[in-house]
């Protein structure tokens, strides 16, 4: 992600359990959550019927596109963005200011049921990350009071060479 935070085991398994709800209470085919460099983070759904790299890297374009026009206009940011097809419709939205949901759907839904609920998801998925940027400042000030933190590689050098 782009503050560098990491991801654990208990976290992803959070976010996945976030998108498979979301994929069933919004009747979607997919539903992906990737990062603003294009890179994805976690997708459930019918995937293996879709290009899962190019629809990373065109959706993260295609939000940075949109961003470019928002300010343009004097807008911050478009935070949802929707692409209606003769077949299927991809909402698109920011979530943390940091991460892109995309939700894939077709006629068994409805804009207004993925809008609704999107709008739970993204408030869950940003608590997740609430967790993980707090996991990252008590993995670091962990670090930081290691007995081993103020040893240097000299130091590592000199007991070897002795």
């Amino acid at each position: 992600m782009d503050s560098g935070l990491v991801m654990y085991e208990e976290e992803f398994n959070k976010i996945s359990a976030v998108l498979n709800r979301l994929r069933v209470d919004a009747s979607a085919k997919i539903v992906f959550l990737i990062d603003k460099n294009g890179q994805q983070i976690a997708a459930a759904g019918e995937i293996e019927y879709v290009d899962t790299t190019s629809l990373a890297s065109l959706t993260a374009g295609n939000v940075a596109a949109t961003d470019g026009l928002a300010k343009l206009i004097g807008e911050k940011e478009f935070s949802i963005l929707f692409h209606e097809g003769k077949k299927d419709n991809i909402h698109i939205s920011i979530v943390g200011q940091r991460l892109i949901l995309v939700v894939i759907f077709d006629e068994r839904s409805s804009l207004g049921l993925v809008r609704l609920r999107v709008r739970k998801a993204a408030s869950e998925l940003e608590r997740i990350l609430g967790e993980m940027e707090q996991k990252a400042l008590e993995v670091g000030a962990e670090e930081a009071a290691s007995p081993f933190a103020e040893i240097t590689d000299e130091d590592i050098d000199a007991l070897f060479s002795e």
